[in-house]
């Protein structure tokens, strides 16, 4: 078996540089994501999903981005999820995308609110119906005693939403990550990376600084 410190991989694709990035935050993502669309990359809008609890402790997963414009970044779940339980009581997050087919990594750091019933609804309706069944029979992370709990939940809420008129849970919705911080990471040569990040300052306007690697 490789050694684990052996384990490295020399990056060399493309360049970060100041004068050739975006003014905003989100127009600098919107180049970098169509990028990563037109790259093909399985599961591209997979993210990193890290909050912390009201007293520091922190946690992390991947989640599904699932829309963003200059006000955000949105991605669902299930209010009463360990996650929906810490960002009820710390209402910050921190969002990391890596594409490494592009030698990339995108940092979104800023505060989470939930967004509104009808954007919830309007995206929970497009899920398909066994999703949307999906959301109702699972107590997401809580503990079950086995996987019948699930099977039954299921068959359970098949049989009352017969009609196929699926409502979406009260507890089941979407967040916005407003940011505050973004970094753009380009790999480069020997470590030396490409690091740029934008700070959000009064007026909207954001600040530009390069950071060491």
């Amino acid at each position: 078996m490789k050694n684990i410190s052996d384990i490295r991989k020399e990056y060399k694709l493309q360049t970060l540089l100041e004068e050739g990035v975006a003014a905003d935050a989100v127009s600098q993502f919107d180049r970098w994501w169509d990028d990563a669309v037109k790259s093909e990359l399985e599961e591209v809008n997979a993210m990193t999903l890290a909050t912390a609890s009201a007293n520091g402790i922190p946690d992390a997963r991947i989640v599904l981005l699932k829309g963003y414009d200059k006000n955000g970044f949105v991605f669902f779940t299930n209010y009463q999820s360990h996650k929906g339980k810490e960002l009820d009581q710390n209402p910050h997050a921190c969002l990391v995308f890596f594409w490494a087919a592009l030698e990339r990594q995108v940092r979104i750091s800023g505060k989470v609110k939930k967004i509104s019933a009808a954007e919830s609804d309007a995206y929970f309706f497009s899920r398909p119906p066994g999703s949307r069944t999906g959301a109702w029979a699972s107590p997401q992370s809580d503990v079950i005693i086995n996987r019948e709990v699930i099977e039954d939940n299921l068959k359970n809420i098949e049989a009352q939403f017969s009609d196929g008129n699926i409502p979406r849970p009260p507890h089941w919705g979407g967040y916005l990550v407003q940011p505050a911080q973004v970094e753009f990471w380009q790999g480069r040569p020997n470590r030396l990376h490409d690091r740029i990040r934008y700070s959000l300052k009064e007026g909207g306007i954001w600040k530009i600084e390069r950071l060491a690697p």
